[in-house]
């Protein structure tokens, strides 16, 4: 069915250079011309050029403007981008117009997606500096989790949106969570973000959606663009490198295994940093397979390492790949010794208790496995954002059976994901990899155990304590010359039992 015209438009000449500008929304005060990139801002019924906007960057996303879908029973349209830059990468918000003429975001949330609306607060809110990241507050009476507290700037923006910030001017961005009141599918956990960008702070409510589930069309139908333009050589071989997405932020080189910085875009200088020790990923990149009903693309591969906080010395690794899926986003498979897992982001923020060995997230409680610091050692492939070499996080698992619930944490940000574990022997069939089926079996594939796992260390030292105990009971046996019967002290046998539930780590992400 076609899309119903606007009730009332405005459409002037761009200032720039005369293309036709429309305005659909009574709201939106600034336009990007899709001709000549001008920023065109409206004061009444007159059109003033302000400057012009950075070439966009194209990400992954499906979305582009004029699609149209539909949310809480309201049609709706996307007319405007903004596209933000923070310290580790970049993201995406859309500008929605709905059909009673209100307006609204579609935004990118950790590889998946938040509409949201603007909402009063009703007071003026704190300063950036006074929410920690890690803290909880509340607000109109709600109890949030600040998830990040971040210096953001507009990167480029493009067709028709209510406000411009000014471009390249860096200002605060809070994000904030709240629990999910209850079961999956129940009260969905809410998204709050407070954006700095302009006097007095505004803020905009949110929930995670599918794409599916807004009834998009228009969505173009491929995620890369150009695709051929963003060829370039690496910068310590020259190796000819082609990116697979647009919104790639890192890749490797095949050929020396550098770590090229593409976050400026191709065409600036590329900085790059060598790799020594190639790690080869089970799962090739590149790599197709259908899993839970969805067709997902290894795009990236990390090593990590883990260190338990009282010993340094003591390191566990793990494995990371990051798959893609045009309409779903991203989600890690994770490779631990403890077996194989899948793993996404989570949009609420699951509750601590109170001595934080445990966390309830959708209506389950998880026990404290394991508090670590980790680092990424090596990394391959493309991420939605900047992956490097030597990248520290302060890491916490919880269990509950064969699901997890992890918590990344940074200066400026924290992140949970949840999962649970699969079989490798899906893995070999997903990734048609049966010919590598015994590589992909892990030793332990039982539930998760809450109980903290034995260090290498450890376990050493309890081996060598056994083979002393075992050495003095053999020289305490009791011999009676006479009758040369010796028995071993005390009766005495060894334990039956086995070390192969024994993990170094596991799990994490």
């Amino acid at each position: 069915m076609a899309e119903p015209a606007p009730q009332r438009a405005y459409r002037a000449a761009c200032p720039g250079c005369g293309a036709p500008v429309e305005f659909r929304s009574a709201q939106s005060t600034h336009a990007v011309c899709a001709y000549c990139q001008s920023t065109v801002a409206r004061m009444g019924e007159t059109l003033s050029r302000v400057g012009k906007m950075a070439e966009l960057f194209d990400d992954h996303s499906p979305l582009q403007l004029q699609a149209s879908g539909t949310w809480r029973g309201k049609g709706f349209t996307l007319v405007g981008r903004l596209q933000y830059r923070y310290a580790e990468g970049s993201w995406t918000e859309w500008h929605a117009v709905l059909e009673d003429g209100s307006s609204a975001f579609l935004s990118e949330d950790n590889g998946a997606y938040v509409f949201s609306t603007a909402v009063e607060i009703g007071r003026e809110l704190p300063e950036a500096e006074r929410f920690r990241v890690g803290s909880t507050t509340a607000i109109q009476g709600k109890s949030y989790s600040v998830a990040s507290n971040n210096q953001v700037a507009l990167l480029s923006a493009q067709g028709e949106l209510p406000r411009l910030p000014v471009q390249g001017q860096w200002f605060a961005m809070v994000e904030l969570r709240s629990q999910d009141a209850g079961n999956a599918g129940h009260a969905a956990a809410e998204v709050l973000s407070i954006d700095y960008g302009c006097k007095p702070a505004t803020a905009s409510s949110g929930r995670s959606v599918l794409l599916d589930e807004l009834k998009l069309t228009g969505l173009r139908d491929e995620s890369v663009k150009n695709e051929n333009a963003r060829q370039f050589s690496c910068p310590n071989c020259g190796a000819q490198l082609t990116p697979l997405l647009a919104s790639s932020k890192t890749m490797s080189c095949n050929a020396c295994h550098s770590v090229i910085d593409l976050s400026q875009g191709i065409g600036a200088e590329l900085k790059h940093a060598l790799q020594d020790e190639p790690v080869m990923p089970l799962i090739p990149l590149g790599s197709q397979g259908a899993m839970q009903g969805v067709l997902w693309q290894v795009v990236g591969f990390q090593h990590r390492m883990g260190s338990e906080p009282n010993d340094p010395d003591e390191q566990f690794g793990w494995e990371e790949y990051l798959l893609y899926n045009a309409r779903r986003g991203f989600i890690f498979l994770v490779d631990s010794t403890e077996g194989w897992s899948v793993v996404q982001p989570c949009t609420g923020a699951p509750t601590l208790s109170a001595d934080q060995q445990s966390a309830s997230y959708r209506g389950n409680r998880y026990q404290l496995k394991e508090s670590y610091n980790a680092e990424t050692s090596y990394v391959a492939g493309e991420f939605y954002w900047q992956v490097s070499r030597g990248q520290k996080t302060w890491n916490r698992d919880f269990v509950n059976g064969k699901n997890l619930l992890s918590m990344e944490q940074s200066a400026q940000e924290i992140t949970w994901s949840s999962g649970s574990q699969i079989d490798s022997d899906l893995i070999a069939r997903t990734f048609k990899l049966e010919e590598k089926k015994d590589l992909l079996k892990r030793s332990d594939v039982g539930p998760f155990s809450a109980a903290k796992s034995i260090s290498v260390g450890a376990m050493i030292v309890l081996v060598l304590l056994l083979l002393l105990v075992l050495i003095l009971l053999g020289r305490c046996s009791s011999c009676d010359p006479a009758t040369q019967n010796c028995t071993s002290g005390a009766g005495t046998r060894t334990s039956g039992g086995s070390y192969g539930g024994y993990s170094s780590g596991g799990g994490h992400k």
